[in-house]
């Protein structure tokens, strides 16, 4: 799939840009999107191989190129590291979006302190490292710096079966917050994102804990359900706008903004209404069983593709949660494919 160019000249032309997550999904998309605008972009993720296939992915589709940077966001100075190369390289650093993170999902009676742990660690932690270290270079852009926090819906109100994901993105949204405030009377803002569902392929990179096969089951089906979810390049041009527009909050999908504003009305009522979905979603296991990730439970898509179709054959035998599967998951299986969230192969086009 192309990513479209923008009629008018944007001021994002000349300036460089540092992605943390950019190796797939949202990160890759916002990151060609970033270059299309005219950014000299860099990628940084923590596996090598993922970041060579998403370079060569947004150098297809862009015609730009695009540097990469191998980073664990949860190493403080490794973060410190990559910031102060890219400003190196690119004679400057003008944009940084945080976007790194990972999902759990899980029901809390199958979770330890250690999840919560694991969630703040690299989500909210790696946001504040990236921040921290941006902070003073982005004071320092001639263009005035940017800085982007990719938050959640999730962070606005508490999620049933993502409660560790929730807890970290709430804080993320509190550090969105402060910045911009804390930072008004410099040339920088603060840009913080609360996507709701989108079409990104992550249910192949979440990890599934008590009965995970179900778990996957609603999860990948209500995260590619169309009206429910957002195509997710869309997603990265609505980002993208905000931060050339230097908005200070930036709430995606119709649902997860009429989720926001009913929390902040009724919270109570809200909670109640989150119980009831709670009591809808898959009960803990009578025994703890092990976690698995996206790529487990689809069985790794090792059973075949269908590259000219963008679809997933699957020759397993089809029980009750894989049809379900199949039945709500198709777009986010084929986005799998173009955003670089499978492990076989290099990513399709579309």
């Amino acid at each position: 799939m192309k990513v479209a160019t923008t009629a008018r000249r944007s001021d994002l032309v000349g300036l460089s840009a540092l992605v943390t997550g950019g190796s797939r999904g949202l990160g890759l998309l916002l990151s060609a999107r970033l270059a299309r605008r005219g950014c000299q972009v860099t990628l940084a993720a923590r596996d090598a191989d993922e970041l060579r296939r998403g370079a060569a992915w947004a150098e297809e589709r862009t015609g730009k190129k695009f540097s990469t940077a191998v980073c664990d966001v949860r190493d403080r100075d490794a973060v410190e590291s990559v910031v102060r190369e890219t400003q190196a390289r690119h004679g400057g650093l003008d944009v940084v979006v945080a976007n790194a993170g990972v999902i759990q999902v899980a029901p809390v009676a199958s979770l330890g302190a250690e999840t919560f742990e694991d969630a703040m660690a690299t989500i909210f932690g790696g946001t504040v490292n990236t921040a921290m270290a941006a902070l003073p270079r982005l004071r320092a852009s001639a263009a005035g710096g940017r800085l982007c926090l990719i938050g959640s819906v999730g962070g606005l109100l508490a999620v049933p079966h993502l409660l560790p994901y929730s807890c970290a993105k709430a804080a993320v949204g509190a550090l969105g917050e402060g910045l911009r405030a804390e930072t008004a009377e410099n040339d920088v803002t603060v840009t913080t994102v609360h996507p709701g569902l989108m079409r990104t392929g992550s249910h192949l990179q979440a990890e599934f804990g008590g009965r995970s096969s179900r778990e996957f089951a609603w999860f990948s089906a209500l995260s590619g359900t169309p009206v429910v979810s957002m195509d997710a390049d869309r997603a990265a041009e609505r980002i993208v706008r905000a931060l050339e527009r230097r908005r200070t909050r930036l709430v995606l999908t119709p649902a997860a903004r009429a989720a926001s504003v009913a929390h902040g009305v009724a919270p109570a009522t809200v909670t109640r209404l989150s119980g009831f979905a709670a009591r809808l979603l898959p009960p803990p296991p009578a025994v703890p069983g092990e976690a698995a990730d996206g790529f487990e439970q689809s069985g790794g898509f090792e059973q075949g593709h269908d590259l000219d179709q963008g679809r997933v054959i699957d020759r397993t035998a089809a029980t009750w949660t894989e049809k379900v599967r199949r039945l709500g998951s198709l777009l986010n299986d084929r986005a799998a494919h173009r955003y670089n969230q499978h492990i076989p192969g290099p990513p399709t086009s579309a």
